[in-house]
């Protein structure tokens, strides 16, 4: 069932700028459909990563964690239960540790038992542990009540975060994040594991001006755990700017050359892929959600632990657990996915041919907690607007929210539109511009539902909802077909979000279609008289089983199989052409 119409369109050229001849020529094309201004902006060498000092709150935030060091201080690391959360906690501990911190640790709170963030019942858990300082990672910007507790009880808390902050900041000691109003920093981008490595490499800054390092004591190269960095910044889907591509590029290298923690080296392994030809998107497709799932079905503390052990056969272990979460993932998914479009169906059915609410929250007592963040995603690519799915939540009466969003509406701001229209509606929330989290009473459901769709309404006025744009960098020649460029693209990544992987489009004439793998569709095409092996996944070709003539938008795409490299074509789209 899908009602999205989706169209190719071409992109325009929005620089002329002067590439020199050994760039190869359809990849100055793609770059110049994507503001690339500069060669400079390739370069991804890690002495061009933007200067840490323009991040406010990070001279104080080094200080004081170096202050704690040295005075043998206990730190715990409050994470969140998300990839970025347990890549941000694991980053943390290791770096801290290796910077001769003798007494930290990490504690992640379930979302079944506490919810979202710093929250006081979490503070109550972690005062048990006697801490000096909560260290938060990849969240704190929106507690308010657990930042208050935790001062009550005599803690400092020093919070690192990138999600948009609110009117008011928490009352922490400090708070490091890009997006804090008059913050300087030249990208507002950051994961959480961006800005906690950012955080750590100036406490090891701080340590050095006083003399901590010592033949004995070693300052780390903190280099060697951008592979960490890496995953959290792809798997939280944060767009990627060119010091984010530094990041992702360099711990991208190490994992390609082995030098990277076990836990990584373990799910790559059970999900049976090579380290030597992993791009980006493997770390969003096959890395992250393996990691997600433990945070979504169980406790994300072991997943951080699968990324803190340097025992190989231990991070095996954890990671085949991770595995092992991640069907379940799947199968509840499935399920839930089936429940949501049967009410979507009915809710049509119901509309009589009118347009559906421009923004959907949905809600079912049975669907799991930890999965709607995946289900409003996948609701969302089959009606391509903003969803919220809603579950039940740990507080009596409540249900808790997982918002994911469309290019060209920014998700919290539509929640902060419903919340200065109608305050009484949403207990809190917080988020990104594609994905947003809240709560709200469940009595309250109806009402909501009508006011996200109105502050839908107001945002999309320039957004064509129901329809996908498939973003295409033209049409190639058959000659430009090849494996060199495909290698020649490959290597100019990572590509990922707001930095797009190139994709084509044109006609082809088709030669054979058959299914594999039970749901995707295994092509040969033909164009001026060359054939292309080509794969769309999760597509049947139903519809136009008997058209001979198709219009396909692709990437160009490598198949390794055993010692053998061969170009494929991976369609994104396909129709039949007039």
């Amino acid at each position: 069932m899908s009602h999205i119409h989706k169209k190719i369109q071409r992109r325009n050229i929005v620089n002329q700028l002067v590439w020199s001849s050994d760039v190869h020529p359809i990849l100055r094309q793609v770059l110049a459909h994507r503001h690339i201004g500069s060669v400079d902006e390739l370069n991804c060498s890690l002495n061009k990563l933007y200067d840490a000092q323009a991040l406010s709150g990070l001279e104080q935030a080094a200080e004081l964690l170096a202050d704690a060091i040295i005075s043998n201080q206990r730190i715990l690391i409050m994470g969140d239960f998300d990839a970025d959360g347990a890549t941000s906690s694991a980053l943390a501990v290791r770096a801290l540790r290796a910077m001769g911190a003798q007494q930290v640790d990490f504690l992640v709170p379930n979302r079944f038992e506490f919810g979202y963030g710093l929250t006081p019942e979490i503070v109550a858990i972690a005062a048990q542990r006697k801490p000096d300082w909560l260290l938060t990672v990849d969240n704190g910007i929106s507690s308010h009540a657990g930042v208050l507790a935790a001062n009550a009880a005599g803690i400092g808390v020093i919070i690192t975060d990138h999600h948009l902050p609110g009117a008011h900041l928490p009352a922490a000691r400090v708070i490091v994040n890009p997006n804090l109003p008059n913050d300087t920093f030249p990208s507002k981008n950051l994961a959480g594991v961006g800005v906690i490595f950012y955080v750590l490499s100036a406490v090891r800054a701080a340590l050095r001006k006083r003399a901590w390092f010592n033949e004995t004591r070693i300052a780390p190269n903190l280099a060697q755990w951008l592979d960490l960095v890496a995953l959290g910044t792809v798997a939280d889907v944060v767009p990627l700017d060119h010091n984010n591509r530094i990041l992702v590029e360099q711990g991208l290298r190490r994992i390609r050359a082995k030098q990277c923690v076990p836990g990584i080296q373990a799910l790559l392994a059970v999900a049976g892929r090579s380290a030597q030809e992993l791009l980006a998107s493997d770390l969003g497709f096959v890395v992250a959600p393996r990691l997600n799932a433990a945070g979504r079905l169980d406790d994300m503390a072991l997943g951080i632990r699968c990324l803190l052990t340097d025992d190989a056969n231990e991070a095996r272990q954890l990671a085949e657990r991770l595995d092992a979460f991640n069907k379940e993932r799947r199968v509840i998914e499935r399920d839930m996915q089936t429940q949501a479009l049967d009410k979507l169906s009915a809710l049509i059915k119901k509309l009589a041919g009118a347009k559906l609410p421009a923004g959907l929250a949905l809600f079912d007592s049975e669907w799991h907690p930890g999965v709607i963040g995946i289900l409003a995603a996948r609701i969302k690519e089959t009606f391509h607007r903003p969803v919220i799915a809603f579950a039940p939540s740990e507080q009596m009466n409540f249900i808790k929210g997982s918002a994911r969003s469309i290019p060209g509406v920014h998700i919290r701001d539509c929640l902060e539109w419903v919340h200065a229209q109608y305050p009484s509606l949403i207990q809190s929330f917080g988020g990104h511009a594609m994905a947003a989290g809240l709560t709200i009473a469940q009595s309250a459901l109806s009402d909501f539902q009508a006011a996200f769709a109105q502050a839908v309404e107001y945002y999309a006025q320039d957004v064509e909802l129901g329809e996908a744009i498939i973003w295409s960098d033209g049409e190639l020649d058959a000659a430009d077909l090849t494996l060199e460029t495909a290698q020649v693209l490959r290597d100019a990544a990572p590509w990922g979000q707001r930095f797009a992987e190139p994709i084509f489009d044109g006609y082809f004439e088709v030669v054979e279609r058959r299914i594999v793998g039970e749901s995707h569709l295994k092509l040969k095409l033909n164009l001026a008289g060359r054939v292309f092996d080509a794969i769309a996944f999760n597509e049947t070709g139903e519809s136009w089983q008997n058209i001979q003539r198709v219009r396909a938008s692709y990437k160009l795409d490598i198949n390794f199989y055993t010692d053998q490299r061969k170009l494929q074509l991976q369609i994104t789209h396909i129709e039949a052409a007039d």
